[in-house]
């Protein structure tokens, strides 16, 4: 394995998750009208090929 090719390619798909994830939460945000309180969010992160399944649970605060 490459370990800086690797590093690279994870860097832009893990960016690319957060940037996606982002604009996501926030257009579900915007149309469920929901403007105070705060929003349960759960991240389901799998990798078939190696056997990985990673489960993130939060809430943000919508203010």
């Amino acid at each position: 394995m490459d370990d800086d090719k690797f590093n690279m390619s994870m860097r832009k798909f893990l960016k690319q998750v957060g940037v996606t994830s982002q604009q996501q939460i926030e257009k579900a945000v915007r149309e469920s009208g929901k403007s105070a309180g705060t929003v349960a969010v759960k991240i389901v992160l799998t990798g078939e090929d190696v056997g990985l399944e990673h489960v993130v649970e939060g809430e943000i605060e919508l203010g």
